[in-house]
């Protein structure tokens, strides 16, 4: 049995779904209440939780950037699990997460067309191959919502600096194929205050696409 964390209304017809790891799931509580507060929309909320934040996130196998833990290549089996959440064709499904599930919720866009929007905050768009990946597959969804701590390009990591640039494109090859997009920037680093983060992601992904 997969194992969820659920926030909302059961029956609402819009479902958020997060992946998410032990990390955070003490502020999931939290960050669903800012998404209440700041997006007058009934919602479900969905926290899938993964085992382990490397592999099960990761769409192919890369080199550690920072520590000694590589990435894996189990988003393919996470997107599995998350689709059986998924089925009801009445209702409407956005997926969206904090750092590599930010990453992963933007490739799932290129694997499927179940999801109306993606909300990735400070997605992990550095990751090898990433963007490349994403200008040659089609896009399936109605609006993407992305942002990333302004400081989050000054790190002295060679691979994680190129962060900037690479959300930058990103953004812009999500406008040149006429995908509603919003490219926001907070203050301060990558581990600043993500549940706040995550929440206006989600909050300002249902203000950008249609949830009626």
């Amino acid at each position: 049995m997969d194992n969820i964390i659920e926030y909302g209304n059961p029956d609402a017809d819009i479902i958020l779904i997060q992946p998410t790891g032990d990390h955070e799931q003490e502020s999931l509580a939290d960050e669903v209440a800012l998404i209440k507060d700041m997006s007058d929309t009934d919602f479900r909320f969905i926290g899938y939780t993964v085992k382990d934040w490397n592999r099960d996130l990761s769409p192919w196998k890369a080199p550690a950037v920072f520590g000694n833990e590589a990435f894996g290549d189990g988003a393919a089996d996470t997107l599995s699990g998350i689709l059986k959440f998924c089925t009801d064709n009445e209702k409407k499904y956005f997926l969206g997460g904090y750092s590599l599930a930010g990453l992963f919720s933007l490739w799932a866009t290129l694997q499927t067309d179940i999801f109306a929007g993606i909300a990735a905050a400070s997605p992990s768009v550095w990751f090898p191959g990433f963007t490349q990946y994403l200008e040659d597959h089609e896009i399936m969804t109605e609006g993407v919502y992305l942002s990333l701590g302004d400081k989050e390009e000054m790190t002295k990591n060679p691979v994680m600096r190129t962060v900037g640039d690479r959300i930058r494109e990103c953004h812009s090859l999500l406008s040149a194929r006429n995908i509603p997009c919003i490219l926001e920037w907070n203050r301060g680093g990558h581990f600043k205050e993500p549940d706040i983060r995550t929440a206006r992601a989600f909050a300002q992904l249902l203000h950008l696409v249609s949830v009626t």
